[in-house]
C-alpha cells in the first residue's frame, strides 16, 4: 500500500505571525470498516468543516482502508501496526501542516456544531487542548447504560467542576482538539502509559499549558457492548491511570487542584473498591448483618441527582432511571479492575502494556 507523501515544513502562515486557524483531523483505525464511514460524515457535515480528515488504517484486515477513501479523504497505512492508538496518530501528526489538530475515535460521531463550538476555547493562547462533552452512540445492553449513566454524571458534574478550577482531569482521547505547535513539542501522544491522552493532559499543566472542557461540543462514542470488549476496556484505563500517577506524582504534587482531583480519583478507586467488593461483603456474612448491603446503593441519591438533571435536559428521563442499575453493576466491575491494575503495578511491580480494542 503506498503511503501518502507530505512535506513536515512549518506553514508560512506560521513563520509570518499570522494565526493559522485550519484544522486537520486524524482518525486512528484498526479494523473500523462498520464506523468509520458515519465518523467521516460527522466530520465532513460540520458547521465548520475541517481542512483536512487523516485516516491512519493500521494494517486493517476488514477494509477499513477502502471505505475511507470511498469517502474521499486522505489514508495513510504504516508499514507495520503500530500497536496502540497514540502510535497510529504519531504516524499520522508528521504530515499536519495546520495550525490545529484534532483526534477522534474511529467509532465516534459529532454533532453538527462540535468543532465550531471547541475553537472559541483556544482565543486564549495559553490553550493548548480543548475536549467536549461524551455521549454513547447507542444504549441498549447492560454495559452501554451504565457508561450512559457514569457519562451523564462525569460529564456533568465532576467536569464542570474541574473546568471551573482549570484543570479537566482528561482531555477526552476520543474527541480533542489540540493546538499543533504544542503537541509536537511535546512529542505527540506517549506511548509509555495505557492512557495517552491522561498523559498528554498532565503534560500540557507540567509544562504550564491550559486545557479546556467544552460541554456545548458534543461526541458520540460506540461504547462496549457486552462484557468481553468492556473487560478489555476497564483494564486498559484502570492500569493506564495507575501508570500515569506513578509517571507524574512528583510534578502534580505542585499543579494546584489537580492533586486534588486525582487524589480523590485515587481514594474512590481503591478506597471504595475495596469497601464494594470486600468489606461490605465480608462485615454482612461474618455479623448476620445483611441490611449492610444497603451500602452499595447509598449514594444513589447524589447519584441521582446530577444524572436526572443532565437527563431531563437531553429529554431522556426514563431512559437515565432504567439505566441506573447498570451504572451500580459496571461500578462494581469497574471496582475490581481498578484494584488489580494497583495491585500489579504498584505492589508487584509488573506493567501491563498490551493495547487491547475496547470497542
Amino acid at each position: 500500500m503506498q503511503q501518502t507523501e507530505k512535506s513536515t515544513e512549518v506553514p508560512s502562515s506560521r513563520r509570518s505571525g499570522k494565526v493559522d486557524n485550519r484544522l486537520t483531523v486524524i482518525i486512528p483505525a484498526y479494523n473500523e470498516s462498520a464506523s468509520i464511514k458515519d465518523t467521516i460524515q460527522s466530520l465532513k457535515t460540520q458547521t465548520v468543516p475541517p481542512e483536512e480528515i487523516i485516516v491512519v488504517d493500521d494494517c486493517s484486515s476488514d477494509g477499513t482502508g477502502d471505505v475511507a477513501r470511498s469517502c474521499g479523504v486522505t489514508v495513510i497505512c504504516p508499514p507495520s501496526n503500530t500497536g496502540s492508538k497514540a502510535g497510529a496518530q504519531n504516524f499520522a501528526l508528521t504530515q499536519v501542516q495546520t495550525g490545529f489538530t484534532m483526534a477522534i475515535d474511529a467509532d465516534t460521531t459529532l454533532a453538527p456544531d462540535a468543532i465550531e463550538k471547541l475553537l472559541p476555547a483556544f482565543d486564549n493562547l495559553e490553550t493548548a487542548a480543548a475536549c467536549g462533552f461524551v455521549i454513547p452512540r447507542y444504549v441498549t445492553t447492560l454495559w452501554e447504560r451504565g457508561r450512559y449513566v457514569e457519562y451523564l454524571l462525569a460529564f456533568t458534574w465532576y467536569k464542570p467542576i474541574q473546568e471551573y478550577y482549570q484543570k479537566p482531569l482528561i482531555s477526552s482521547g476520543c474527541f480533542s482538539m489540540y493546538r499543533s505547535h504544542i503537541l509536537r513539542e511535546n512529542g505527540g501522544w506517549s506511548t509509555r502509559t495505557l492512557a495517552e491522552d491522561m498523559d498528554l493532559t498532565w503534560s500540557f499543566y507540567k509544562q504550564g499549558h491550559g486545557v479546556r472542557f467544552i460541554p456545548e461540543a458534543v461526541c458520540y462514542p460506540i461504547e462496549p457492548h457486552n462484557y468481553s470488549f468492556m473487560r478489555k476496556q476497564l483494564r486498559r484505563w484502570s492500569h493506564g491511570f495507575v501508570q500515569n500517577v506513578m509517571l507524574h506524582w512528583q510534578d502534580i504534587l505542585h499543579i494546584k487542584h489537580l492533586r486534588a482531583y486525582i487524589a480523590v480519583a485515587m481514594w474512590d478507586a481503591v478506597v471504595a473498591s475495596v469497601a464494594y467488593l470486600i468489606l461490605i461483603p465480608l462485615i454482612a456474612i461474618i455479623f448476620s448483618l445483611p441490611l449492610l448491603l444497603i451500602g452499595y446503593i447509598i449514594d444513589v441519591p447524589v447519584v441521582l441527582i446530577p444524572v436526572l438533571s443532565a437527563a431531563r435536559k437531553r429529554k431522556e428521563t426514563l431512559r437515565a432511571l432504567a439505566s441506573l442499575p447498570s451504572f451500580f453493576v459496571l461500578r462494581t466491575v469497574n471496582g475490581f479492575f481498578i484494584l488489580e491494575a494497583v495491585f500489579t503495578e504498584l505492589v508487584l511491580r509488573k506493567s501491563f502494556r498490551v493495547y487491547e480494542k475496547g470497542h
